[in-house]
C-alpha cells in the first residue's frame, strides 16, 4: 500500500528534507536558524537532532558567504541544501547566484558542476513589510543555468525538493509562506517526478487561467466563480518557471482561445509577460481575445492586510479579467 499522509505544506517540506538526508549521499542542510530552532517556519524541525551537527547546521547572517560555501561544497562532492530565510535576503548574494553558481559549468567547460538546492519562501503575509514580501521568480528565471520551481501543494513541495536534490544543476525551490498551513495528501514513497512540467488542475473549454504558487488558490476560486456564471475555465498550474513548459499552456490556449495569467509579482518585468509572449508566438492565430494579466501592483507591498488584498491578485480580479476576454 502507498504511504500516504495528510500533511501541511511546511510538514511536506520537512519530510522532503528528511528524505534527502536519509537517501541522497552527502546531503547537508544549512542556513540561518535551521539547526536547533528548526527553521523560522519549522521546515527543518528535528533534523539537527536526528542527523547531527555535521549534516544540519546554522551559519552566520551572511547569505553571500554561505551561498559561496554552498557552491564550493557542491563542486567538491557534497549536495548542499541552503535556506535563504526570506527571498528578499537573496539580493545581497546575487553575485554568487548569477555570476558564480549559474555559470560554473559553462566557465569550467564542464569540469565543475553545482548540484545544490537553494530553498526560500516569498510573497505576502499579514504584517510583512516591503523588505519581506517580494516575489522573485522572474529575477531567477532570467539567469541561464538556474532551475526554478514554485510548488503550490504539499505534494508538489515534497516532490520538488526531492527532484531538486538529485539534480546535477542548481535548483531554486521557491515556496510561499502563505501556503505553509494548507494541508493535502502526500505520498511519501512516490516515485520521483521529472523536472519541469505544468499541470492542468481544472479542465475547461472557454478560457485558460495560468497561475503558480499562492496565486493558484485565487485562480481556482475564480474558476468556481466563473462556473456559476456559465463560463468553463481551464486552470493550469505552471509549477516550474525554468525549465518552462510552454507546450501545456499553448495546448490549452489552442483549445480555449483565451488566456489570463495571474501572479503576485509586479506586472512590469513579471514572468507573466514572458509567458504571454511565448504563448502568443505559438497561438496567435487561435486567440479570440488579447492575452490578459492579473498581477501585483508596481509598488512595494504594504504591510496592512487590507492593503495587501487590494495590491495582489484576487479571485474577483481574475474572474473579471476572464469575463473581459469573453466579451472581446
Amino acid at each position: 500500500m502507498p504511504e500516504i499522509k495528510n500533511l501541511s505544506y511546511i510538514q511536506a517540506v520537512n519530510h522532503a528534507l528528511r528524505w534527502s538526508l536519509e537517501t541522497v549521499p552527502n546531503t547537508v542542510v544549512f542556513g540561518e536558524d535551521v539547526a536547533v530552532p528548526g527553521g523560522p517556519f519549522g521546515a527543518t524541525k528535528n533534523l539537527h537532532r536526528d542527523f547531527g551537527v555535521d549534516r544540519v547546521f546554522d551559519l552566520p547572517i551572511s547569505e553571500t558567504a554561505f551561498l559561496g560555501m554552498a557552491l564550493g561544497s557542491a563542486m567538491t562532492g557534497l549536495r548542499p541544501i541552503a535556506e535563504i530565510m526570506y527571498s528578499d535576503f537573496l539580493f545581497v548574494a546575487m553575485d554568487q547566484v548569477v555570476n558564480q553558481i549559474a555559470n560554473i559549468r559553462y566557465t569550467s567547460n564542464g569540469k565543475w558542476g553545482a548540484p545544490l538546492v537553494i530553498r526560500t519562501q516569498q510573497g505576502s503575509s499579514p504584517g510583512a513589510c516591503a523588505q519581506h514580501s517580494k516575489s522573485i521568480e522572474a529575477y531567477l528565471a532570467h539567469t541561464p543555468g538556474l532551475r526554478v520551481v514554485c510548488p503550490t501543494t504539499p505534494m508538489e513541495a515534497y516532490q520538488a525538493i526531492r527532484t531538486a536534490v538529485v539534480s546535477d544543476d542548481p535548483v531554486f525551490v521557491v515556496e510561499s509562506r502563505m501556503l505553509y498551513p494548507q494541508k493535502g495528501e502526500v505520498q511519501l514513497d512516490a516515485e520521483l517526478w521529472p523536472m519541469g512540467g505544468a499541470r492542468v488542475v481544472r479542465p475547461g473549454a472557454d478560457a485558460t487561467i495560468v497561475a503558480w504558487s499562492r496565486t493558484m488558490t485565487a485562480a481556482l476560486e475564480a474558476g468556481e466563480q466563473l462556473a456559476a456564471r456559465g463560463v468553463d475555465a481551464e486552470v493550469v498550474d505552471l509549477r516550474w518557471i525554468a525549465p518552462l513548459d510552454v507546450e501545456t499552456v499553448a495546448d490549452s490556449v489552442a483549445k480555449t482561445g483565451r488566456l489570463v495569467i495571474a501572479h503576485d509579482a509586479p506586472g512590469t518585468g513579471g514572468f507573466g509577460g514572458e509567458l504571454a509572449a511565448r504563448v502568443g508566438e505559438r497561438c496567435f492565430g487561435r486567440l479570440r481575445a488579447p492575452i490578459a494579466r492579473v498581477t501585483g501592483i508596481d509598488a512595494p507591498l504594504p504591510a496592512a492586510p487590507a492593503l495587501q488584498d487590494v495590491a495582489l491578485p484576487s479571485a474577483d480580479r481574475i474572474a473579471g479579467a476572464v469575463l473581459e476576454t469573453m466579451s472581446a
